[in-house]
This record gives structure tokens, sequence and C-alpha cells, in this order.
């Protein structure tokens, strides 16, 4: 199924008893790019998230973040630092006698300097917490691919409408091209009685002229090669592979036969014709800017 770049997924709950946010939003981009933000000391489970996410994702900016609640069940340890305390202690003693302040200096006191203090808690079990990240992970990217798929699919509609916009467009354009080597040999011929008077034109040098004004203005080729590509597009959208790349390559092959068409067309009608089918192609290649 055809997915958009843009798309958000998020998952917040408890698994194997920590509570874990993993979020996830992506806007488009020529490939895939990664940023995590994820919780301080736990940059280890980076490459669990990278490689998770990849198995989803082929192209888009995606950020990441996640969030792990702390485990209040895991040991710590307190230790003191005695002669930082002692310096503690002996400044408020000398502070005290200089100024002749009242004596409280008490291990409350003294504990209000947390700097004397280093608290080391038992490391965290990694294992376990890219095990929680990949869970958490799972269930946010299948939101945010739910989310890719809905909006794939309103631009595959909308891609596949301009297609049979361009089609019909194009039937008018078969239509109308052999009639205007009819009206300009008509109007060949014209001219040259006028010029002539009574004299008849030779009927093969009209024939000639037309044959080559029909030549150089011919789009049969242009045509069938702009349906090809279409039918090639419409092709790929029904496909469930990440084909935006090779969206972008048929829509500017699309536009390089519309510009050809372009320049061998002298009628009037016909230049607005194309002039609609580039427009057409336009849209569509601002849109295909967003499929994955």
């Amino acid at each position: 199924m055809i997915r958009s770049m843009t798309g958000y997924g998020r998952f917040e709950g408890v698994i194997e008893g920590r509570r874990i946010v993993f979020e996830i939003r992506a806007v488009n981009h020529r490939f895939l790019e990664l940023q995590y933000r994820t919780p301080r000391g736990c940059g280890f489970i980076e490459e669990t998230i990278k490689n998770l996410v990849t198995k989803y994702v082929t192209r888009g900016k995606a950020d990441v973040f996640v969030s792990i609640e702390a485990d209040e069940n895991v040991a710590a340890e307190v230790t003191l630092n005695p002669s930082l305390a002692a310096g503690y202690i002996n400044a408020l003693k000398e502070l005290r006698d200089r100024y002749g302040l009242k004596d409280d200096i008490s291990v409350s006191s003294v504990a209000k300097y947390n700097d004397i203090f280093t608290v080391r808690k038992a490391p965290e079990d990694e294992e376990k917490l890219c095990s929680i990240t990949e869970q958490a992970g799972i269930k946010a990217l299948e939101a945010f691919i739910e989310m890719r798929e809905r909006e794939g699919e309103k631009l595959r509609d909308d891609v596949l409408s301009r297609c049979d916009t361009i089609i019909s467009i194009v039937e008018k354009v078969e239509e109308r091209s052999p009639q205007t080597v009819e009206e300009y040999r008509n109007k060949l011929l014209a001219r040259i009685n006028e010029v002539l008077g009574d004299t008849t034109a030779d009927p093969q040098r009209i024939l000639t002229e037309a044959a080559i004004f029909a030549d150089k203005t011919a789009v049969a080729e242009e045509t069938v090669r702009l349906r090809s590509h279409i039918e090639q597009l419409r092709q790929m959208l029904s496909g469930s592979e990440a084909v935006g790349r090779k969206l972008d390559f048929i829509v500017q092959e699309m536009n390089r036969e519309a510009n050809t068409i372009g320049s061998k067309v002298s009628d009037a009608e016909l230049a607005h014709k194309v002039v609609d089918i580039k427009a057409e192609i336009e849209k569509i290649r601002e849109q295909i800017q967003n499929i994955e």
C-alpha cells in the first residue's frame, strides 16, 4: 500500500513494570534521517530504535522521543566525602566564632550541602531496557504506519484522478492534431491561389508541403509514450513497495513528453491543451514528493 512520508505514532504504558513513552513523527525527506531523544544514560537504546524504525520506514525525516520511568526498586549506595564534610564543618565553626553566632551546627545543617554525598545506583539492565523500548516502539510504529497509509491512500487517489484528466486531454490532442494538417493544407492552397490568381496551383506541391508540415507537427509518438508513462505510474501506485523515487523519475519523463508536444504544436487550441497537461503533471509531481 502506498504510504505518505508524514505521520505520527505514540505509545504510553507500562511494560515489565516500567512506564515508557515512545513517540515518533516524520515529515518529507529525500532519504531516511533519524534523530533521537532518549533518557540520560540510556544512549545504548538508540541502536535498538534505529534497527526497529528502519524495518518500517524507508524515507522521511523521523524524530523519535523515548521516556522511561526510573526504577525505584534499584538499590542505591550513598557514600560520604569526609574531607569535604570536614571542610564545611570547619568553615561553619569559623563563621560562628568570628561573628559570635549561635552554635547550631548539626548533622541536618551540614547535610544540606549535598555535594558531600556521592550516590551510586546499580547499573541498568540494558537488555531489559532494549526489550521494553522495542515492545513500545512496535506499538507506536503500528499507529504511525496506519496514519501514513491513510494519507498515502488519499495521495494515490488524487494522483490517479489527475492521470485520468491527462488521458482525457491527450485524447483531444490526438483527435485535433490531424485536423490541423488538413486546415494547413487548405490555408496553403488558398494562399497560393490568391498569389497566382487564375493560374492553377500544383497539387503535388501542396501535398508535399502538407506532408512536411504533418511530419514536423506529428505528436503521435509523444502521446503514445506519455500514455505508457501514465500506465507505469498507475501500476506503481497499485503496488505495496516504496516507490516515491521511481515515481519522481516517471513524472520527469511525462513532463519531457509534454514539453516536446508543446514544441511541435502550432495550433492555439492544442497549445492550451498542452498547458493543461503540464499543469496536471506539476500537481502530480507535488503530490508524489509526499510519497515514501
